[in-house]
């Protein structure tokens, strides 16, 4: 029993074989990659144009594959281009190369500017490579021969022609090796990186020797090799071309012999030269292997005598820019914490409690006999009292400003403060009307940026603070402006003097909730003197005339009308002023006003219907339906002008009442305070008026009238109330029966202009540096792109004017909306700060290349337009190489820059090249090659003599410290 159950507990093993290792799933993911991307079988396209791969569109997928735990990354590069037709593939029959190879002998687009280093190498339009994830390099010979054929399986397997490589190493070497396969041919893509340089390598010769040895040819006679040649020599010191950017003049800002004037201009220019370095290739293209001579000893490579020059420059990284750092560091103000109060010490607003009283306070001047007087404008009157508060808190040693500065910048925004005379003519010549404003593109753009007119007082002031900001005190400055600025304006409402730079008019909504602010404030100091002279008015003429209430009361509302508006005459939207009472006593009268009117209702009923008050002027033709009398547009108060912030909390409380019938029945009641004055207004010019007459002078199209005919056959005109007035207890209705008949002059105020400023002056009061330079940044954007329009336009780069129009159209809708995110923000400003260095980089190529001291007028032209192209183009070929007026310019300055070197002295005009001596000499006119690029191509059979005959191509780099050998080396498979 033992025995039979021992060959049962044994466990039968089986390995199967057939089940796919780590390696073979690397394959075959490989493999699966290349199907996606449809690279399996031949392709035919179209021999690369000359400079196609740097004016091509190249494109670029990607994938992850992996060995194991081993990620790799799989990017496929192509140049984009149309596909032959089957015609042509057709025609090509079998024996057509992959493209790979015909690219290995095209010369179209040997050393590309701009290109990924595989295409400059072997000049390739598409390619696939491999590359280890994240920071892994494949290191060890074994694994790189591994991956080697792994690629190799994988092209055989698939069929694609396609170049495959694998990059091993560290990433910084770009080392790289590959395979192409194709029917019955084969590339291998080696590479060698070394340090140092052998000696035998630095030259042509040498390399040519390395190059044949790689091949192999068992012919005798090798076919000659095509060669081309590339030095690049590098212009550090530009000598006497020194950059034109002039310092700004701190003290001509303070105000000195400029003018405060200064203050509204924005410094503009590179600090340093925006322009490191110019490099110059001189290319030798498409020699033979013979023609020109370079070993050890003796070289044939004259810089001078290169067909072929093209130039390309080095930008300095991240200039410094004075408008740049303008607008940045007013931007860091945004993320300051600190309260004006900590700034500066004790709130310079208390004084000694005077203006923090109550608002009642405030209310109760209204009631006081005498009106508040008009002081005159001065100097003295108007900039000390702003200053003699914040002494008493704050010595004037302590204080971040000085006074001249202080001075300079008050005037600027307050110019009206330089009138000595003080007439009132004059002041509403400064007052700010900014109503003829000029239809300008760069005017109107405040409403795309939400900010401020450029001529606006908001707009002056957002570059003052950045000014101060950046010169005078920083974040300390900017609050003790801001604080001098509010009490000034505290200074012109107590004292009713309009603030200047402002449009009339109600706030503007296109513009910053700042510059609102201050339109509703000038609302109310225009509310407020229109409120005095009326009561100066009504004293004079019942002090003058005591018959005055005997005349007709129409016409004395008339007269008075017109009165205010000749001397109210600033503001079209502001026709009628009245003498409103604060509201505790307008309530009082009102209530006695009742009182009597009840008490003498049966008597006197008659006599007050023949009394109608605050008539403005005959509405046409129009009568009262019930006693045939004219019909009066009265006078009535004008709307409540608003900002945005208080239109969207009055939004959101309408809000709030809910969608119940009682909630929409109050909100109906909020909105019609505007309506009740007007019936009640309208009762008052119209006495026996009824709602129907009302109705056809506020809302024609609720009054409709038909023909209809009588008893007699007379047509005649029938009109009756719409079908929503005919609704029973509609608003209007009922507002009717509440009107009582009150003129506009004993309402009660729709706008409370005493109140409405008190809400202004405290809002400026409570806002802190960071919280009002987020209103005025717009503003300063505004401003800098109107500085960039400005100097781009003396240059005319078409790419600058381009970066303008995105700049604005990126800004306008993130500053659209408030809050907008500071990412976005500082994405705006390095947009500025790139257009700014590309104008300076512009200035100091024309002042280097002498544009302007150029006389003929046709290579002037033609050297503004290679600048031009500078800019936007990484590499600009020079037209006549070494003998055209840019190649001779740029000779001057190698040669400068060598004499400079060897202290010898400096040449002002150099010969043009030409003559032997010329010739002899001019290698000491530049220095070492930087770099030293050499192709070599040509087409052999391989491995053996009776092989078909493949392209070989071999690129070498020398530098400095680096040297590089990518060799591509074709054999043939089916006859070795």
């Amino acid at each position: 029993m033992a025995a039979d159950s021992d060959p049962e507990s044994e466990v039968f093993e089986i390995t199967d074989f057939t089940t796919a290792s780590e390696w073979e799933r690397f394959v075959s993911k490989v493999e699966e990659v290349l199907n996606d991307w449809k690279l399996i079988g031949q392709t035919s396209r179209k021999p690369p144009e000359k400079g196609e791969y740097t004016t091509g569109v190249w494109e670029e997928k990607g994938d992850e594959v992996s060995f194991a735990d081993f990620k790799f990354s799989v990017r496929h590069h192509y140049l984009v281009q149309e596909t032959c037709e089957k015609e042509e593939l057709e025609d090509s029959g079998e024996e057509s190369l992959p493209v790979c190879m015909q690219d290995l002998l095209s010369t179209n687009n040997d050393f590309p500017p701009v290109a990924h280093c595989l295409v400059r190498w072997y000049g390739l339009r598409e390619f696939v490579v491999i590359t280890p994830a994240a920071n892994d390099a494949i290191i060890s010979e074994s694994k790189c021969n591994l991956l080697l054929s792994s690629i190799s399986i994988a092209l055989g397997n698939t069929g694609c022609q396609v170049p495959l490589f694998v990059q091993i190493h560290q990433k910084w070497r770009k080392l790289y090796v590959g395979e192409c396969q194709g029917p019955g041919v084969r590339t291998d893509f080696e590479m060698v990186h070394l340090r140092k340089v052998p000696n035998q390598y630095t030259h042509l010769s040498g390399l040519l020797d390395i190059f044949k040895a790689k091949i192999g040819c068992p012919l005798t006679s090798l076919p000659p090799v095509n060669i081309s040649i590339r030095f690049t020599y590098i212009l550090q010191d530009w000598q006497q071309y020194f950059w034109p950017q002039q310092p700004p003049d701190i003290d001509a800002l303070v105000g000195g012999e400029v003018g405060g004037l200064e203050f509204g201009k924005l410094p503009f220019g590179a600090c340093e030269d925006p322009i490191s370095e110019l490099h110059l290739a001189t290319t030798w293209p498409c020699l033979t292997e013979g023609i020109i001579v370079d070993n050890d000893v003796y070289s044939d490579l004259d810089p001078l005598q290169a067909p072929q020059w093209s130039v390309r420059v080095r930008k300095a990284d991240n200039p410094q820019c004075l408008l740049g750092d303008f607008v940045s560091e007013f931007f860091k103000l945004c993320r300051r914490k600190e309260s004006t109060d900590e700034l500066l010490g004790r709130s310079a607003f208390d004084d000694n409690g005077k203006e923090t009283a109550d608002i009642s306070q405030a209310l109760s001047k209204l009631t006081e006999p005498a009106p508040v007087p008009i002081h005159k404008l001065s100097v003295t009157s108007m900039v000390h009292s702003a200053k003699k508060k914040i002494r008493k808190h704050r010595g004037a040693d302590e204080s971040p400003l000085s006074n001249d500065v202080l001075n300079a910048i008050l005037f600027f925004l307050f110019p009206d403060a330089k009138l000595l005379d003080g007439s009132e003519a004059k002041q509403s010549t400064f007052a700010g009307n900014i109503s003829s404003q000029p239809e300008s593109e760069d005017y109107n753009l405040y409403s795309q940026l939400k900010s401020a007119p450029p001529d606006s007082l908001t707009y002056k002031l957002a570059l003052c603070l950045c000014m101060v900001n950046f010169y005078h005190g920083g974040m300390r400055g900017v609050a003790h402006l801001w604080q001098e600025f509010v009490l000034e304006m505290r200074y012109r409402w107590e004292n009713n003097v309009l603030v200047p730079g402002l449009a009339g008019g109600p706030p503007d909504l296109k513009c910053c909730l700042l510059h609102q602010k201050l339109q509703m404030l000038n609302c109310c100091i225009e509310r407020k003197k229109a409120r005095d002279y009326g009561k100066k008015g009504i004293g004079a003429d019942s002090s003058s005339d005591p018959s005055s209430s005997a005349r007709d009361p129409g016409e004395t509302e008339k007269t008075k009308y017109e009165v205010g508006k000749s001397w109210d005459s600033w503001s079209d939207s502001e026709d009628e002023f009245f003498e409103c009472h604060s509201d505790t006593e307008e309530l009082r009268e009102s209530g006695q006003e009742v009182v009597r009117k009840t008490s003498a209702k049966d008597d006197s009923k008659e006599t007050a219907m023949l009394k109608p008050e605050g008539r403005l002027y005959q509405s046409g033709n129009l009568k009262l339906l019930s006693t045939g009398e004219p019909l009066y547009v009265p006078v009535t108060q004008e709307p409540a002008p608003m900002t945005e912030d208080l239109l969207e909390e009055q939004s959101e409380v309408l809000a709030k009442l809910g969608t119940s019938a009682e909630g929409a029945h109050l909100r109906a009641r909020m909105q019609s305070a505007c309506l009740l004055s007007d019936m009640e207004s309208f009762k008052a010019a119209n006495p026996g008026c009824g709602l129907e007459d009302f109705v056809r002078w506020y809302s024609p199209r609720d009054y409709v009238e038909e023909e209809v005919v009588d008893e007699k056959g007379n047509a005649a005109m029938k009109g009756e109330l719409s079908a929503r007035m005919k609704i029973p207890n509609n608003m209007w209705v009922e507002a009717w029966e509440t009107a009582r008949a009150t003129p506009a002059r004993r309402q009660r105020r729709l706008f409370d202009d005493t109140k409405e400023a008190e809400k202004v002056l405290h809002y400026l009061a409570v806002q802190k540096p960071a919280d009002l330079t987020r209103h005025l940044l717009p503003s300063v954007i505004h401003a800098a792109l109107l500085k960039l329009k400005e100097e781009e336009s003396d240059e005319e780069i078409p790419s600058v004017k381009r970066t303008i129009k995105q700049i604005i159209s990126h800004a306008s809708k993130v500053l659209r909306f408030p809050g907008p995110d500071d990412k976005k923000l500082e994405d705006i400003i390095g947009q500025i700060l790139n257009a700014e260095a590309n104008i300076a980089r512009a200035r100091s190529l024309k002042a280097k290349f002498g544009t302007d001291r150029c006389d003929n007028p046709e290579e002037k032209e033609d050297l503004e337009k290679f600048v031009s192209c500078l800019l936007e183009q990484p590499e600009v070929p020079i037209i006549g190489a070494g003998r055209g007026h840019a190649g001779t310019i740029i000779h001057k300055m190698f040669v400068n820059a060598q004499r400079a070197a060897t202290m010898a002295p400096v040449e002002e005009e150099p010969k043009r090249p030409g003559s032997s001596d010329d010739r002899r000499l001019s290698g000491s006119d530049f220095p070492a090659p930087a770099g030293r690029e050499v192709i070599l191509c040509t087409s052999v059979p391989r491995p053996a003599p009776y092989s078909k005959v493949l392209p070989q191509r071999m690129y070498s780099v020398l530098t400095k410290d680096d040297f590089r050998l990518a060799g591509a080396f074709s054999s043939d498979t089916s006859f070795f």
